[in-house]
């Protein structure tokens, strides 16, 4: 057994005491991933270097300046890659753990969100394409599950990754800051008419506000679950 996967096993004993909606991947499965890291590390990365192809045409219509906040999922998926490679050479860095968690959980809820909300839409999508774009960007909240594990959430930690996706919130849809609204290109008009009256854009900034405030509540929600288990063993 090597020192990560010991450090994860101490882990596990705060895990365990967690509610379901907290910690809803089985054990087995997280034990896997952990085991595998490296090869998680290598998936997520391959899956960066896809994700910045598939952004490449928005890069060439967006300013320069605010290139960092366009490739959302391939940023996400880069952080949980940098996250766990961190950890697995003991060096954790809670802040990038909680940048991870935040960006895995909000791309991968708002991807197949966006994809069901435009699905008549998204019919120019190759059928195989549709079905990876969902079923990777679920895989991501499954893997973001499993970072309680390796990080206890400081506060401190939690704050920087709120802080990053709602800086990415308000140049997405609110204040543009260079150019226009810097979110993930939609197959419709920003103010094509949706459901409850909303448009578009509306319908893409409610779900990615959802996701990024349901996040932080989980990942204060580890932290406290966290702290009361320790305080419970003192």
């Amino acid at each position: 057994m090597t020192a990560s996967t010991q450090l994860a096993d101490r882990e596990r004993g705060d895990g365990e005491s967690l509610p379901a909606y907290l910690a809803p991947v089985p054990r087995t499965l997280e034990n896997l991933g952990l085991r595998f890291a490296w090869l998680v590390v290598a998936i997520n990365l391959a899956g960066t270097a896809f994700g910045f192809w598939y952004y490449s045409g928005q890069f060439a219509l967006t300013p320069a300046a605010m290139w960092p906040w366009v490739p959302d999922s391939p940023l996400a998926t880069l952080f949980v890659a940098l996250a766990i490679g961190a950890w697995k050479l003991g060096r954790e860095q809670p802040w990038l753990t909680a940048l991870a968690f935040f960006g895995n959980v909000v791309l991968g809820l708002w991807t197949p969100y966006t994809l069901l909300a435009f699905a008549d839409a998204y019919a120019y999508l190759p059928v195989w394409m549709y079905h990876f774009l969902f079923w990777s960007h679920l895989a991501m909240v499954v893997q973001a599950f499993v970072l309680h594990r390796i990080s206890d959430f400081p506060v401190w930690a939690v704050a920087v990754a709120a802080v990053w996706y709602w800086s990415n919130l308000i140049v997405d849809y609110f204040v543009p800051i260079v150019g226009e609204p810097h979110h993930t290109i939609i197959p419709v008009d920003r103010s094509t008419a949706m459901f409850l009256e909303a448009d578009a854009l509306g319908v893409i900034a409610a779900g990615e506000v959802t996701f990024v405030l349901l996040a932080l509540f989980l990942a204060l929600a580890i932290r406290v679950k966290k702290c009361e288990a320790a305080g419970s063993r003192a």
